[in-house]
């Protein structure tokens, strides 16, 4: 009997044709509505999970910019009411800064997802951001003494926590937005999470 030698096929048009079409097939089933094998995220623990690391995250970024000096709101402010300032300007007090800032962004994850967690795109989660910087240095903060008024502030910390707090709300609003809309259908075509949704 001759031997039959296996050649390797890089690519051929045939053998993408042939890869798309088993694709198209798979994601028709999985495209099927009455499948009930499709897994759905569950919206609790999402937000939670979102919060947690986006506290940490824009918790760590405030902290390095009060270190750095961009602005004079020490990272524990939302602790403020529970800690003394003494202790808040330590590491212990930077550790439970954050630790705070995390269950907040956890509570405002969950907020966000229950006002406006069908919206598609980033620019809810802008606003979302600015007005809890409204909220935090601008009504709150002056008058529970988390921070100075607006007045004595700064421009370089108002325009830091700006920055921060809206980066903050587009991290939470768009992560969102992206697991609970369509958003991944506006991905370039080839993606895998286009392919996904296909």
């Amino acid at each position: 009997m001759p031997r039959q030698q296996k050649h390797a096929v890089i690519w051929s048009p045939q053998a993408n044709t042939e890869k798309q079409q088993a694709r198209g097939h798979a994601s028709d089933s999985r495209s099927n509505p009455n499948d009930s094998s499709k897994k759905h995220t569950n919206p609790v623990a999402f937000c939670l999970s979102l919060g947690f690391f986006a506290g940490l995250l824009w918790g760590v970024v405030r902290g390095l910019s009060y270190w750095l000096q961009f602005t004079k709101v020490i990272p524990g402010m939302l602790a403020e009411p529970f800690f003394k300032h003494s202790f808040l300007d330590t590491g212990w007090g930077y550790a439970a800064g954050i630790a705070v800032f995390i269950v907040f962004s956890m509570i405002a994850s969950l907020l966000y997802y229950a006002l406006f967690g069908r919206l598609a795109g980033p620019y809810m989660g802008i606003i979302y951001g600015l007005l809890w910087w409204v909220a935090i240095f601008a009504v709150a903060g002056p008058v529970m003494k988390m921070t100075p008024a607006l007045s004595v502030i700064g421009w370089d910390t108002l325009l830091t926590e700006l920055c921060v707090f809206t980066l903050w709300g587009v991290f939470i609003g768009y992560s969102i937005a992206f697991e609970f809309t369509d958003e991944a259908s506006r991905e370039p075509i080839g993606s895998k999470a286009s392919q996904s949704k296909a």
